[in-house]
This record gives C-alpha cells, sequence and structure tokens, in this order.
C-alpha cells in the first residue's frame, strides 16, 4: 500500500515528522518495506532564466545559451529546439547526476564552445518519456528556486506491507486512523455530504443470483451530461506518485477513493450499456470478454458477472471491461457501488489468474456500510471535476447487520498482554479506532466498527489496545523455569537424528535434501505408485506421487551429479517416506548410497568399486552409534525388489526390520540411468530400539590385569549355514571367558564335500581373576566345539 506524505496529512492533522511516522507505523503493525523522497534526487535541479539563446557558430542545430541560475551566469550549449531567449527552464550543474539517463554531468567544450551544466528535458529529470524539448516554465516561476519543490514533487512516497487481516488500512484513511490512535495527531472528519438526484435513473439493477450472499449490497447512480477531461492535477499526482498513471477525471477518481479510503468503484459509459439494466448473474461455461487490461477472459460455470443484452462485461469485483470502459467522449457515466462474496471474488480471480487492486480489497472483506457513503463521496468527487447531474439512487439488497457487541474484562488486559493498561486509556484507544464504547470494569462493552471485520472477541480488543498502547512499552521478563537447570529444547528422536547425521558426515558421505514425491515411474521401480499416493495439485507434472522410498531421489541427484562431471557420489537423507496414506504409512527414515568406487584414483591402485560391505559397514556404524544392540542383528536374505538379489540382505532384531542394504538392482539403476556399481541403505528409525536410560553416573569400568590370549578353530558346516550364525553360537559357549569371536577365513574344495565349506574363527579369551591354565583354556575350548556342533552341526576340521 503506497501513500504520500502529503496525501497522508489531508486525513491526518499533525506535527509529527516524516521519521516519526515512519518510526510508529511497524509498531502499530503497518511495516514500512519502502520509503522513497524524490526530492533527494532532484535536489540539485533549479529553475534558471534564458537570459540569451543565440545560434552555434560551429553547428546547426546547437545554440548557446547565457543562463541566469540565479546565483551566476553561466554558459550552457542546448540542442533543444525549444530553447530560446526569454524561457524559464530547469538547470542542472556540472557535478550533477541526471536520473532519467544515469550520466553524472560534467564540464566540457561543444564544438569549440565552453559548456557547464544544461537545461534539462522530462526525460532527463525522468518525470516522463517527454524529450522533444527541454522543461518550459511558466514565467512567474521564482528563478534560483528548488525545481522538485515548486513542481510540487518533494513529497515522500510510504510504502507499507498489509497484513490480510487488516483490509481496513488497504485506503489511507485507515492508516491515518491507526496514526491517530497513537498519538501522532488528529484524524480529520470526512465530508461526505449527501448528494440528493434530480430525475429518476434509466440503467436499473437485474440480479439473477442463487444466494442473496453473493451479491448482499449494491447502489448505482446515473450522471448525465458529464466532461471527462483530465482529473485536476493534485489528484493527477497522488496517483503517479504511488505507480498508477493518470487517465481521465472519472476513471481517476475511481481508483483515487479505492486508494483514499479503501473503497473500489467501477464507472460505465452509460451510453455503451445495451438496454435499460445492468444485470448481475453467473457466467455460463464458455462466455467471455475483454478487460480493462485489453486481455480476453473465458469464463466457467458460477462465476460472478455483470453485463446487459449485449453480454458480460464486468468480472465482479475484480476488473471491468473494455466496451462499457469510460473515454474522453463519455458524457453520461452509471456509477457502481457494489459488495460482492469475498469469496466468489477470490476464486474468480485465482481460475482466471487475474489480479487487480479491486480483487485485493473486495477479497480481503469490504466496510459493508461503502455503498451507503461511497456513492455519495463519489457523486461529490464526480460533480466537482467533471460536472454533471446526478441521478435517484438505484439500489438492490441493504446492508448486513454489521453491528457486533464484543464485552472485553479490563484484567485481560494484563493477564494476555503482560501489562497493565490504566482503563480509561485502554477505552480512549478503542474510541480512536472507531468502537463505540460503553460500561466498564470487567464488563467493557465494544460495538465492532463495519471496518474491522478482523475483530471478533475478546482477545481481538486486547490485541488493538497493546499495539495502539506500544508494544514497546511491555515489559521484558525471564520465563519461569521449573527447574535449574532448563529442560533439553530437542527430544531424545530429535538428538538420534543430530547424531545419525554426523555419523554418516564422518563416513565422508553429504547430506541431501529433497522432495518428497516424485514421478509415478520412479515411485513404481520402488514398490510405489498406489493411486491413493498420487497427489491433487501437484507442482510439477513429473512430481505427481509421494515417494515409497527416498532412494529414488538420491540416485536422481547422483545422476544429475554425473551428468556433470562427477561420477562418484556418496549421498544420505533423513526424512519421511511413504507405504500408503494413513498416518501409519508414513515413516521416518535414513536412507543412503554409495555410487562408482571407493575413492579417486591413485598410483598405488587402493581404491575398489563399492559393494554390499560398505553398505552395510555404513548401517552398522550407525545402528551402533544409535546404541541399537549391534550384537543381537541377525541377517536374512530378503531385501526388496530394488536390491540386487544375493547382494543384498536385511538386518532384524526377531520380527522387526531395522534396515536393508545391499547392491541396488542392475535393472533400477538402467530405469534410473544412474551408472553403476551403486549400493544403498534404507534404516527405519521408529524400529531402531530407543537405549534404556542408564541413570545419573556410568557403571564401574572394570580393566582385567592380566593378558588376552586367542585360539583359532577351523569347523566344518553345510553350505548353506550362515557364518554369523556359527560365530554367535561360539560366543555363547562361555560368556564370562569369551571377549570375542571373529571369522578370518572360509575353505571349499579339496578336502571337503561338495556340499560343505570350512570356516575358521579367531576366539578372544580374557581372564579376570586369574592366569588361565591349560586345563581351563582346554574346557572352554571343548565348550566351543560342542556348542558349535549343537548350534550349526559343525565339526573340528581334520
Amino acid at each position: 500500500m503506497k501513500f504520500t506524505l502529503s496525501w497522508l496529512k489531508e486525513h491526518l492533522e499533525t506535527e509529527a515528522s516524516l521519521e516519526e511516522i515512519c518510526d510508529a507505523l511497524p509498531m502499530l503493525g503497518l511495516e514500512v518495506e519502502e520509503l522513497v523522497n524524490p526530492a533527494e534526487k532532484l535536489k540539485p535541479f533549479t529553475i534558471a532564466y534564458v537570459t540569451e539563446a543565440v545560434q552555434h557558430p560551429n553547428a546547426d542545430r546547437l545554440r548557446v545559451c547565457k543562463v541566469d541560475t540565479g546565483k551566476e551566469v553561466i554558459q550552457v550549449v542546448c540542442g533543444a529546439p525549444n530553447a530560446r531567449t526569454g524561457m524559464k527552464g530547469v538547470f542542472a550543474p556540472s557535478g550533477s547526476h541526471i536520473p532519467g539517463t544515469g550520466i553524472d554531468l560534467k564540464k566540457g567544450v561543444i564544438r569549440g564552445e565552453e559548456s557547464n551544466g544544461m537545461l534539462c528535458s522530462e526525460r532527463e529529470m525522468g518525470l516522463s518519456d517527454e524529450h522533444d524539448g527541454i522543461i518550459d516554465l511558466p514565467e512567474d516561476a521564482p528563478v534560483g528556486a528548488s525545481f522538485a519543490e515548486y513542481a510540487g514533487l518533494d513529497d515522500p512516497v510510504i510504502d507499507i506491507a498489509i497484513t490480510p487481516d487488516r483490509a481496513d488500512c488497504l485506503g489511507v484513511r485507515g492508516i491515518a486512523r491507526d496514526l491517530a490512535a497513537a498519538g501522532l495527531g488528529r484524524l480529520k472528519p470526512l465530508d461526505i455530504p449527501e448528494v440528493k438526484g434530480t430525475f429518476k435513473s434509466p440503467i436499473q439493477w437485474e440480479v439473477d443470483v442463487p444466494e442473496p450472499s453473493l451479491v448482499p449490497y449494491v447502489v448505482g447512480r446515473y450522471f448525465r451530461g458529464v466532461k471527462n477531461g483530465p482529473s485536476p492535477k493534485w489528484m493527477q499526482d497522488r496517483l503517479a506518485a504511488v505507480g498508477l498513471r493518470p487517465i481521465s477525471g472519472l476513471v481517476d477518481i475511481t481508483n483515487y477513493m479505492m486508494l483514499d479510503v479503501g473503497r473500489p468503484l467501477h464507472a460505465y459509459d452509460a451510453d455503451k450499456v445495451s438496454g435499460s439494466a445492468i444485470r448481475i448473474r453467473l457466467a455460463r461455461e464458455g462466455e467471455s470478454y475483454e478487460a480493462l487490461n485489453e486481455k480476453t477472459y473465458t469464463f466457467e460455470d458460477g462465476m460472478l458477472v455483470l453485463g446487459d443484452e449485449h453480454g458480460i462485461d464486468d468480472m465482479a469485483g475484480i476488473m471491468g471491461g473494455e466496451r462499457t470502459g469510460c473515454t474522453d467522449e463519455t458524457v453520461n457515466m452509471y456509477l457502481e457501488v457494489a459488495i460482492f462474496d469475498p469469496i466468489s471474488v477470490a476464486m474468480t480471480g485465482r481460475k482466471l489468474n487475474v489480479l487487480s487492486d479491486a480483487r485485493y480489497r473486495f477479497e480481503r472483506g469490504l466496510d459493508p456500510t461503502g455503498p451507503t457513503w461511497g456513492v455519495h463521496l463519489a457523486s461529490k468527487l464526480v460533480q466537482e471535476i467533471c460536472g454533471g447531474e446526478a441521478s435517484e439512487l438505484v439500489v438492490h439488497g441493504q446492508e448486513e447487520d454489521w453491528k457486533r457487541t464484543i464485552t472485553l474484562r479490563h484484567s485481560r488486559i494484563r493477564s494476555l498482554g503482560g501489562i497493565e493498561v490504566p482503563e480509561e486509556k485502554a477505552k480512549q484507544i478503542l474510541v480512536d479506532l472507531g468502537f463505540e464504547v460503553s460500561g466498564g470494569g470487567e464488563a467493557i462493552s465494544a460495538v465492532v466498527p463495519p471496518w474491522r471485520r478482523d475483530v471478533e472477541g475478546e482477545a481481538c480488543l486486547v490485541e488493538e489496545i497493546l499495539r495502539i498502547n506500544g508494544y514497546d512499552e511491555i515489559p521484558v521478563v525471564s520465563m519461569e523455569t521449573g527447574h535449574v537447570v532448563p529442560e533439553p529444547a530437542l527430544s531424545r528422536e530429535q538428538v538420534r537424528e543430530g547424531r545419525a547425521k554426523r555419523v554418516l558426515a564422518s563416513r565422508g558421505m553429504l547430506e541431501a535434501v529433497t522432495f518428497s514425491f516424485l514421478s509415478r515411474g520412479e515411485a513404481e521401480l520402488f514398490g510405489g505408485g498406489a493411486a491413493e499416493l498420487t497427489l491433487v495439485n501437484p507442482i510439477s507434472s513429473e512430481l505427481d506421487v509421494m515417494r515409497p522410498s527416498i532412494l529414488p531421489n538420491l540416485l536422481a541427484a547422483a545422476a544429475r551429479n554425473a551428468n556433470m562431471g562427477s561420477g562418484e557420489a556418496a549421498l544420505f537423507e533423513v526424512g519421511p517416506q511413504y507405504a500408503d496414506a494413513t498416518p501409519k504409512g508414513q515413516s521416518k527414515v535414513i536412507a543412503g548410497i554409495r555410487v562408482g568406487r571407493t575413492g579417486p584414483k591413485d598410483w598405488a591402485g587402493s581404491t575398489r568399486a563399492v559393494d554390499a560391505f560398505d553398505a552395510k559397514a555404513d548401517v552398522v556404524t550407525l545402528l551402533e552409534a544409535l546404541e541399537a544392540p549391534a550384537g543381537n542383528l541377525q541377517v536374512s536374505t530378503d531385501a526388496p525388489s530394488w536390491y540386487h538379489p544375493g547382494r543384498s540382505g536385511a538386518l532384524r532384531l526377531g520380527p522387526n526390520v531395522l534396515a536393508f542394504f545391499g547392491e541396488l538392482h542392475p535393472k533400477v539403476l538402467k530405469q534410473m540411468d544412474v551408472k553403476g556399481p551403486a549400493v544403498g541403505f534404507e534404516i527405519f528409525l521408529g524400529k531402531v530400539p530407543t537405549p534404556k536410560s542408564k541413570g545419573a553416573t556410568k557403571s564401574f569400568l572394570k580393566l582385567s590385569p592380566f593378558q588376552p590370549l586367542t585360539r583359532d578353530f577351523a569347523f566344518v558346516v553345510e553350505k548353506d549355514v550362515p557364518a554369523e550364525k556359527l560365530v554367535r553360537a561360539a560366543a555363547g559357549a562361555d560368556k564370562a571367558l569369551i571377549a570375542g569371536v571373529r571369522l578370518f577365513d572360509e575353505y571349499q574344495g579339496k578336502g571337503l564335500e561338495e556340499s560343505e565349506k570350512s570356516l575358521a574363527i579367531q576366539v578372544t579369551l580374557q581372564p579376570v581373576d586369574a592366569t588361565l591354565t591349560d586345563e581351563q583354556i582346554e574346557a572352554v575350548g571343548q565348550k566351543i566345539v560342542a556348542q558349535v556342533e549343537k548350534a550349526v552341526g559343525g565339526r573340528i576340521r581334520g
């Protein structure tokens, strides 16, 4: 919302400076986005008198001028065709920055004649595109005076951001009302004389809508004999200052009232209206019209429109039509002042992608009394600027019953706002904002003004009092805590996520953040693509399904990196993936991929292609960091179809799958355009058990003073026996002495049956109380052999 300082002072009687006003606005909830003072860039430019203008001796199109600046007479070479002796123009001295051309003016010699400064055109001043000649000022223009001040270009423009609930501040008067309530001046009364009609309007309303709420109140008035010339300079200046191009008196009046008091209007050329009525109705599929922005719009069923016997010529509350628009030839005008349903206006505007200042105000809710007073205020301006005779009012509907009374308990200001505001001051603030206030104490009654549709309850009244009283008046108070040491700000789940990210980053992986949706084809590769997970309104036709896995997004990122020359990738992401559309179908997953080789090429050939064990190492390391019981995990080979069969697996705790890992299927890599090899993993964070609290103190560290010793065993087992099962059996033979078991060899071939294999393990024994004797060592060995034979049917290899 833009306005000038002088425009604001039309409504606000104030002695406050521009700086004070700009400081007050943000404290009222009206953030100042920009402050532009055009006088700053025009400061060097002054009014000068050309005492002499003669032909340049060396150029046909140049003139040598003697210019009186009010301080001295200097010589200027000028190429303007209208430069002449006795004229007054705008002078820019040497060293000035010319805003219209962006050049910095310097002294010079032009065709042998010295030139100091220049006489400027409107384009060079940045005022318009006019450059046929220099600015020619009236004879009474004061020589030496500031041109910006003389031309009224010293009026600062303030641009503020309006929150969606403050529709009342989409007019300069609403902003002035807030500033007056805050003590920066007095709100001037708005002069709205009742303009009596002298004849019956030849144009009436015909309203045909299924619900009265679509058009609850609309007022019209016919003007005959108007002269639609240029609007007054003060009006043109204000509109131009805020970025609107002045067009004509009638059009400028509608734009001015929209910005001045927040009341959109529409003016029809009455002679272009077919028939004796303007019809307000719902559009039919395929109907169209040409709007004032010279674009053609085609309507859908149910859109609210206005038209005549000829057809549609107004998009209700958004934009009028070119066919019945006012021009310089307009002599009879019909004025529309309406209230339209804000939801209908918003939906039509969004579907047709039409943005306008009128739509911006209608969809936020207008003052329901606007048609009552707006038609008279507009009538006053029309007759003052364009003349003409006004008809009697043409009214459909009536004002809604807008009066709402809210009870405010004075104590709630303290309890909700944290500050004591004296009762009389609180009541005065509400009165200054337009509320009708009565009662006192714990029963203050406030009737909400019609322009404040955002005020709905007691808390809203407290907010109004607090912001006008000043948010900076609220004391800074430390929050009370129930503990000496504050409670943790992060939940245990959030801490685990952060720890997981640090662990994977320490293993050389980079974190990625991708969309939670992907294409249907990619989703089907990873077991997804169900109709229930299809997006109704996707941001792209290629991102239309919620992702069943994070891996395809990571693979797509790896493919993009490879296309740009980075073939190796190690990426991970922590985020949601979706099995179905229910809340239980969403799970938090830590997923990662490694593509290519384990490192860059080197002379020793130490790098290799990534394999399933790299992915498994990532998973096991991460689970250990999350304090999951990694030693109790079982490995199964039932990984999903997007993993390579035989080169992938699942890590389980009983029936719960904690993670999948392994090489990714070649078919998937081909479809995703990823040059392998590639491995990946998925850890289901919600299924990783949370460690039990260990209390405030750590357990006592027991270190043995005795030397550990190792023993090797080679067992013959069936080929289909997992090595992990044998290792776990050996470790459980004597938990007090056996500190670790490690597989170090596998053999198949000569000396064994085709269905057999040999697994060699190294067992570490750690005595605690005394050095082990040969008999004790032998006894532990026998336990290990017996336990392995019982668990997996293994025998000692001979």
